[in-house]
């Protein structure tokens, strides 16, 4: 198997310019066409991975006592600054197990399991503070608001979400929104937080209440995003067999933002 290129960007700045704080995991996948167990997973691994065809990334997260050797040389084999994945002896690392149904569009957990991952708290070291593009994966709010108070000056600011914190932790999520510059969901999260199932108005109503700017994902029919000049739509890239998509809603924050850092 050979090894992904690095895309090269013209004037592209210092390659360690982006910080990802979120899960990182194990995934056991069953889908229509394969499956698989131990899979590595979580939102830090797949938006790391996507950003290191751009730059090379602080990961900040935290694994157990079973994370394998393989799977730290594959992170570090892109680039990926491995010294803010803390290991916690005394448990495994978060553990999840889904299936897929037929179209892709539902899948059920049939297990979960945050063990040392319910323990996280991310703190930065001195050089992470100064980092100036980070992406906050869909961890805890009080965490992402914790992260954002470490930081000093950051330029751009990515922030992630999932519906238990929409439905749990709202006030807290909205002052994530508030300060951060780019807010990321997908269409049935942005319905949950603003009680609009068109995509149009949950946008418009994100932004009238404190969002900077907004990227809302619909899979296969692509993203829109709403920023003050307007919006702007773009069709998903073309896919003849889909296997597996578990991540892509990272992958697709972390190659956001990794270019953003190299341009």
């Amino acid at each position: 198997m050979t090894t992904p290129r690095r895309i090269k960007i013209k004037g592209r700045p210092q390659p360690d310019n982006v910080l990802v704080v979120g899960s990182v995991a194990y995934d056991s996948i069953i889908t229509p066409h394969a499956q698989g167990e131990k899979i590595l997973g979580g939102s830090a691994s797949y938006a790391c991975l996507a950003a290191s065809y751009f730059t090379s990334p602080h990961i900040v997260g935290v694994v157990g006592h079973d994370f394998h050797d393989r799977d730290r040389k594959k992170l570090a084999r892109r680039g990926i600054d491995l010294s803010g994945l803390q290991t916690d002896e005394s448990g495994r690392t978060f553990a999840w197990r889904g299936r897929y149904h037929e179209n892709f569009n539902r899948r059920d957990t049939e297990d979960l399991q945050l063990n040392v991952f319910e323990r996280f708290n991310p703190v930065l070291s001195e050089t992470q503070k100064k980092t100036p593009y980070v992406m906050l994966g869909n961890i805890r709010p009080e965490l992402q608001l914790s992260v954002l108070d470490q930081l000093e000056s950051p330029r751009f600011v990515l922030a992630d979400t999932i519906d238990i914190w929409i439905e749990t932790k709202r006030e807290l999520l909205a002052e994530v929104m508030r300060r951060a510059d780019l807010l990321v969901i997908n269409d049935a999260e942005s319905a949950k937080l603003t009680g609009e199932t068109n995509v149009i108005l949950a946008g418009r109503h994100l932004r009238a209440h404190g969002c900077r700017t907004v990227i809302i994902k619909k899979g296969e029919h692509g993203a829109v995003l709403f920023h003050e000049e307007g919006l702007f739509t773009t069709p998903a890239y073309p896919v003849t067999e889909l296997r597996d998509p578990t991540g892509a809603g990272d992958s697709f924050a972390g190659a956001l933002i990794g270019y953003l850092a190299a341009t």
